[in-house]
């Protein structure tokens, strides 16, 4: 340890320094010590009654030592210091710091302050010092920002201002950074603040200046005579010259609020151009491009473009630096300038890919639309960089081959269609040609690609189209000829039952003829309704029952592994539909349910009424408020991906797998429904399964004719008698033609056992011969359609020339609407489809005889 005297108190702020550590000299302590030991040696050597005086003299000595200093210490004269407190360089650190450093305690009161400090705050001496807001007092300019700094130093924070000092008498002003802080961490330093001010004035005048010549450079490169705009990786335009954006008639205050990509200042597929340059990481490259820009109003201008464009160490592409030299004057002044800009604005604005390419493949040059596709079939741009990486591995030998003959200088390459690489199925033709011999070095071919994904799609759906007309055509002759046969067996058997009673033992059988042969008519219905050659008969329906009805039929096209569940809804309303229609829609739904559960699921046919209030609540598009009876198909199936549930109802789509699918089951449902006036949404989602809700109009019988009956009551209805059977016999001459025999004498056998009188015709010529004949004394005429030598409407022509109103049904197995139009108009007919049992022919043949 060592001691000082000072005549002053200290200055510094003791009280809020941590206790200082006692440092001092160990070879002083050991002096001392040896010596007081060596003088206890003697002492014991001269005996003890003679060393005893000295011994006093010693400790008196010491006492007197040591209660001097403890008087000195008390008095300030002596005190114990650190020797670091007395290290002149940390003295002279804070005393001579370039910055002005003080010190306030709790109260704001200077503790200490440097020479700096004093200067820049205008004291005259240590005596003068004040703290920072009584030198700045009165100056509005740096009030608020004192004011935040005290803050800052009342609550222990660090704070930083930057001020302006104007001066006085015309001098020039100052500025200056102002800072405080606290002493220390500990609570008890934490309430002095340590002050620093500078002098930043020379550092404010040198960043003016540059900001000064940063304008200038802006204005230079803003008004230089040719545009200059860079892009970042996203494809947002950050900055636009003044003179490229008064080429383009763009604002530069609305480019430098953003929102103007690359794609809105390049024409055509010219974008794809500029991003096409394959990343070469830690390299930076510069790309010569000869495209044309698009102005606000949309026209367009030649222009060169110096794309210069640096990748990170990562193969990621910065902002591009681009220069843009506007070609439009070299259209007028220089004739062959003009010619090649007209050359490269045909070569990038042509809808073909066209590229040239070395013997291995790879592009030497292309077009923005190869570009463009490039991009689109690899996005890391290999196909950019070699055009056998655009072709899929299948067919890439083709293209190898077909360069390979360019290289070695043939001509008349016959095209190549080849199937483009990629994730989605595309296809492309290839069209190569040879360039000249001496550039053969360097491109050995010109290769023009045209993407023929479209046109294959479009044949494919004609092809398809061709191929369901076709099998229509098919289904229909078969269900025409096989309706004949039903026809026969329905009308024999019919001919049996009336022979038999209840009671024969040969009853039964003939009664599962007539259940069979009425499945097979229904199986012709379906073909023909396949062939969309069916007569619609549309009648009121009770959905519940005719659900019900096809339950079994469903449980069988479903399978086993799926659950069927079906939910009717009471009190359901009737419905006005083609019943075998309705029945195809569940069917076809009911089995695209089935595709999308592969590993079973659950199949739920929910109905339910819905009121006006009800329908008006969904606000489903398009389908106004009113009553409906509404069909809720669901299943728990994979769903419908989001990107496509649009595309559902369109013909010929399909997401199943090649020849599992026609594409035209949900474009069927979707006709079917709107013909009968009704509509049908689907709701899905991926992995959760699918649910169409098909809504039919309400039927009201109230609306249409009924005859007027006799009111009863409950009573009486309950206890009226069954009614009779109607009389299905009549009188007249019927004129049967039928080109079938069997099935002509079979009608006629019939017809005959209700009273009638018939004469038979195998065709139209046969026919006009027995009206002859009757001198056109015919009452009613049955004939069908489709007959050899003269059909049917060239026959009700014929026999509408004699006797204008003769009557006539058709019979047939084809629709109405197929024979319709090749009448005349308002020509007036009946007509019964076939298959027919002989009830439905007597009946008809009545009706139409009564009717006026």
């Amino acid at each position: 340890m060592t001691a000082e005297t000072h005549s002053h108190p200290p200055s510094g702020p003791l009280a809020a320094h941590e206790p200082a550590r006692r440092s001092g000299s160990i070879v002083l302590v050991l002096l001392v010590a040896a010596g007081i030991v060596a003088v206890a040696v003697a002492l014991m050597t001269i005996g003890r009654a003679q060393a005893q005086p000295y011994i006093l003299g010693v400790l008196a000595l010491l006492a007197m030592v040591g209660l001097f200093n403890l008087f000195a210490f008390a008095a300030g004269i002596i005190r114990f210091t650190d020797r670091a407190t007395d290290d002149p360089v940390m003295g002279r650190i804070a005393d001579h710091a370039y910055d002005g450093l003080a010190v306030t305690d709790p109260k704001g009161h200077v503790v200490y302050s440097n020479a700096a400090y004093l200067a820049l705050t205008g004291a005259a001496g240590p005596q003068d010092v004040r703290p920072v807001e009584r030198v700045f007092i009165g100056n509005p300019d740096v009030s608020e920002a004192v004011f935040r700094l005290l803050k800052a130093a009342r609550e222990g924070k660090r704070q930083q201002e930057e001020v302006r000092i104007a001066g006085s008498d015309g001098a020039q002003g100052r500025w200056l950074r102002m800072r405080v802080r606290p002493l220390g961490q500990s609570k008890r330093e934490a309430k002095y603040a340590v002050w620093s001010i500078a002098d930043i004035t020379r550092d404010r005048e040198r960043q003016e200046d540059v900001f000064r010549e940063l304008q200038h450079a802006i204005e230079y490169l803003d008004h230089a005579p040719c545009g200059f705009f860079s892009v970042n990786r996203a494809g947002d335009v950050i900055y636009v010259n003044a003179t490229l954006a008064n080429w383009l008639d763009h604002d530069l205050a609305e480019i430098g609020s953003g929102g103007l990509k690359l794609s809105d200042i390049v024409s055509g597929d010219g974008a794809s151009l500029l991003t096409s340059i394959v990343a070469v990481p830690g390299e930076v490259k510069t790309e010569v491009f000869d495209i044309d820009l698009r102005m606000r109003g949309g026209k367009t201008m030649p222009a060169r473009l110096y794309h210069k464009l640096a990748f990170g160490a990562d193969g990621s592409p910065g902002s591009s630096r681009t220069l843009v030299i506007s070609r439009t004057r070299d259209e007028h002044s220089d004739p062959e300038r003009a010619a090649e800009v007209r050359f490269m604005r045909f070569f990038d604005h042509t809808p073909m890919a066209i590229a040239t390419v070395d013997r291995g493949g790879t592009v030497v040059r292309a077009n923005a639309r190869f570009a463009k596709l490039a991009q689109s079939l690899s996005p890391d741009g290999a196909a950019g960089k070699s055009i056998f990486r655009a072709v899929n591995a299948r067919d890439r030998g083709l293209l190898i081959a077909a360069i390979n003959q360019a290289a070695e200088g043939q001509g008349d390459i016959a095209p190549v269609e080849a199937m483009l690489d990629g994730a989605k199925e595309r296809w492309g033709q290839f069209f190569v040609t040879a360039v000249e011999e001496d550039e053969r070095d360097t491109e050995a071919a010109i290769v023009y690609l045209l993407e023929t994904t479209e046109r294959r799609t479009l044949e494919n759906q004609i092809n398809q189209s061709q191929k369901m007309d076709m099998v229509g055509q098919l289904a229909g002759g078969i269900a025409h000829d096989f309706n004949n046969v039903l026809s026969a067996i329905m009308m024999a058997n019919d001919f049996l039952l009336n022979a038999h009673k209840p009671t024969d033992p040969s009853f039964q059988d003939i009664m599962q003829i007539k259940q069979n042969a009425t499945r097979a008519a229904t199986l012709v219905r379906q073909l023909l309704a396949f062939s969309r050659r069916q007569t619609l008969r549309p009648q009121v329906l009770d959905l519940g029952d005719a659900l019900s009805d096809l339950t079994m039929l469903l449980r069988r096209l479903i399978g086993e592994k799926v659950k069927l569940d079906l939910v009717h809804g009471r009190d359901l309303w009737p419905v006005k539909v083609d019943v075998s229609q309705f029945e195809q829609v569940v069917v076809n739904l009911a089995v695209n349910a089935r595709d999308a559960m592969p590993d079973g699921g659950k199949l739920t046919v929910r109905t339910a009424n819905v009121t006006v209030d009800e329908a008006a609540q969904l606000s489903h598009k398009g389908m106004p408020a009113a009553d409906y009876v509404r069909i809720d198909i669901s299943d728990t199936g994979t769903g419908i991906p989001a990107d496509i549930v649009d595309k559902i109802f369109e013909p010929f789509f399909s997401t199943k797998e090649v020849g599992k699918g026609t594409g035209l089951g949900l474009s069927t449902v979707y006709g079917i429904v709107k013909q009968t006036g009704g509509f049908v949404y689907v709701d899905s989602r991926p992995g959760e399964g699918t649910t169409f809700r098909i809504f039919l109009p309400r039927h009201r019988p109230e609306l249409e004719a009924q005859p007027e009956a006799p009111a009863t009551n409950g009573k009486e209805a309950a206890t009226e008698p069954p009614k009779p059977r109607p009389d299905l016999t009549g009188q007249g001459t019927i004129l049967l033609v039928e080109d079938e025999d069997g099935l002509r004498s079979l009608n006629a056998r019939g017809l005959r056992s209700r009273g009638y009188s018939v004469i038979e015709a195998s065709n139209g010529i046969e026919a006009m011969e027995a009206l002859d004949e009757k001198d056109g004394a015919v009452d009613l005429v049955v004939s069908d359609v489709v007959m050899p030598e003269m059909d049917g409407p060239t026959l009700l022509r014929e026999m509408r020339k004699r006797n204008p109103n003769l009557k006539i049904i058709f019979v047939s197995g084809y629709a109405e609407e197929a024979f319709d139009k090749s009448l005349p108009e308002n020509e007036q007919f009946a007509f019964l489809p076939k298959p027919f049992a002989l009830s439905a022919l007597v009946e008809k043949v009545k009706e139409t005889m009564t009717a006026s």
